[in-house]
C-alpha cells in the first residue's frame, strides 16, 4: 500500500481551498476552487492534503444506513489490486462501508472506517482508456 493523501471532508470548500492555497501556501494539482475535490502539495513534497466536499462524499456513502454522519477526515491508500486488498483487510477484521466500486473513470474505491469512525479509502488507479 502507498499513502497517497490525507483528505479533509469540508463544508465550506472554497474557503478551505483558499486557506490551504493562499495562507498555508500549498500548490493545487489543478485549479478547483469550487470543488468538490482538490489536491494540494508543498513545493518539492510528495505528500499531499486533499479537500473533498462533505456533501458530495455523503452522496457516495448515502445508500448505507449504517454509515456514521459527520465524517471529518479520510486517509487514502493506493493498492494495486482492490479486490485482493479488501479481502485481506476483511480477513483481519475490517468492515467495509462501501465498495469495491468505480468512482468515475479513473478509480475503483472501497471505504472502511477505523474504530473512531475516520474513513479509510482504498483506491485502485485505473489506466485511462485511449480515445
Amino acid at each position: 500500500m502507498e499513502l497517497t493523501q490525507v483528505r479533509l471532508l469540508v463544508t465550506d470548500f472554497p474557503a478551505c481551498y483558499r486557506f490551504y492555497r493562499d495562507v498555508i501556501g500549498l500548490k493545487p494539482q489543478f485549479d478547483s476552487e469550487q470543488g468538490p475535490y482538490a489536491k494540494l502539495s508543498p513545493d518539492g513534497g510528495s505528500a499531499a492534503i486533499a479537500l473533498h466536499d462533505r456533501a458530495q462524499m455523503a452522496g457516495v456513502l448515502a445508500p448505507l444506513a449504517a454509515a456514521p454522519a459527520g465524517h471529518r477526515a479520510l486517509i487514502a491508500l493506493r493498492v494495486d489490486d482492490l479486490d485482493a486488498a479488501c479481502a485481506d483487510l476483511a480477513s483481519r477484521g475490517a468492515a467495509f462501508l462501501h465498495g469495491p466500486a468505480p468512482l468515475g473513470d479513473r478509480l475503483r474505491v472501497a471505504y472502511a472506517a477505523d474504530p473512531e469512525g475516520n474513513l479509510i479509502e482504498l483506491q485502485e488507479w485505473l489506466a485511462l482508456s485511449s480515445a
